[in-house]
């Protein structure tokens, strides 16, 4: 028996994050959707998304399997209900299939309640909506994880050079490098990941995970509750934000209560606003329902995967810059950025130019752009 993820209509309300990946490939907290689920069933975990993204996943073998909706970000009772599920029983509530168990063929399932024998009513279930939510959530989730992850484990010694305050809350993985910097736990944990780094210099207040290989260059000034995903370098001031992985965020400039995903790069100087100048409601793109959501008085940038932004750029206060979008511009910069834009100016990125730059990005890290993913992006250029 394995677990299967499956993406609903709520991912048309998390683009731009979701045009290039399946909802269960979001990280935030420490850890991706997927990899959560699999830490808490002990179970391997398939992901049923759209069809021009399903490339990208591995289907499990036939058979008795759990369907789970991906974005359902469930607490122990919900946990210990969807485990002690029969075959051909599910959970709903008013939004719909929550999860089931079913043998049920991986190509043709349908995430209906009403296709199951027994249907049990279940409340108070909280699902992920909005690309915001993962920044506003990330305190949370980056506590829950840090004891998921920790719990019966040993952390590395910590170099005495570290001003450390509260070691408690501090883990690190084996192969980390941390030293000459202050790491404050007294306000949330700090989790630093294996072969990751902490130069010299660099003040971080926890909530905070950094992760796998992952780099926070010198005296760099770090917030809670802040994630830097795998592979991804971080520097400058950096407050309330995820940013997913392979990421570049390694220079002077602010970026706060932000999300960022993958092979993106944040060019030197460059800040995004966070409030407005009146402190009122920041109003963001909702890509769902074709109209601006009221999101809290606070919210910076949320941008797709593969996209960058030039050096001392001026980023509007609730900003939504599609995927592979190279973006520069003069004054301040437009609050609403298409998929593939070139520029502000409205034109559009030469299609073969952008596999060109996505693939070098690639390289820096030792990856290349694969045929799936090339695929994916030519659906969403043709669709731009």
């Amino acid at each position: 028996m394995a677990i299967v993820l499956f993406d609903t209509d709520l991912r048309n309300s998390l683009l731009p994050l979701t045009y290039t990946k399946a909802i269960a490939s979001l990280h935030f907290g420490i850890l991706s959707i997927r990899e959560r689920w699999a830490m808490k069933t002990k179970l391997d975990v398939f992901v049923h998304t759209a069809d021009y993204l399903q490339a990208l996943y591995s289907a499990p073998s036939k058979g008795d399997h759990i369907w789970i909706d991906a974005t359902v970000m469930a607490d122990e009772a919900l946990l210990n209900a969807i485990l002690d599920l029969e075959i051909n029983s599910c959970l709903f509530d008013e939004k719909g299939l929550i999860a089931a168990r079913s043998n049920t063929d991986f190509i043709s399932f349908k995430p209906s309640a009403d296709l199951f024998n027994e249907q049990i009513a279940y409340t108070t279930v909280k699902r992920l909506q909005y690309p915001w939510q993962i920044m506003l959530w990330n305190d949370e989730i980056i506590r829950e994880d840090f004891k998921l992850i920790t719990r019966g484990r040993a952390s590395q010694a910590i170099s005495p050079t570290v001003n450390l305050l509260q070691s408690a809350d501090v883990f690190i993985e084996k192969g980390a490098k941390i030293e000459f910097c202050t790491l404050n736990s007294k306000t949330g944990p700090i989790y630093i990941g294996k072969d990751a780094e902490v130069m010299e210099g660099s003040c971080i207040r926890g909530p905070f995970a950094l992760g796998e290989n992952s780099v926070v260059k010198m005296n760099s000034r770090i917030y809670g509750a802040t994630t830097l995903g795998p592979s991804c370098l971080g520097g400058g001031e950096i407050k309330n934000s995820v940013i997913m992985g392979y990421t570049n965020k390694a220079h002077d400039g602010y970026l706060g209560d932000a999300v960022i995903g993958e092979w993106c790069n944040m060019g030197a100087g460059s800040t995004n606003s966070n409030v407005k100048n009146t402190a009122g409601e920041v109003k963001v793109w909702d890509y769902a329902s074709n109209s601006y959501l009221g999101v809290g008085q606070k919210c910076g940038l949320i941008m797709g995967d593969y996209s960058r932004i030039a050096i001392n750029s001026s980023i509007n206060t609730g900003t939504v810059v599609g995927i592979s979008c190279n973006v520069f511009g003069a004054g301040l910069l437009p609050t609403i950025l298409n998929n593939f834009s070139w520029g502000v100016s409205g034109l559009k990125y030469d299609l073969k130019k952008a596999f060109y730059a996505i693939d070098n990005w690639k390289k820096m890290k030792h990856h290349a752009l694969t045929e799936a993913e090339i695929s994916v992006l030519q659906t969403i250029f043709d669709k731009a």
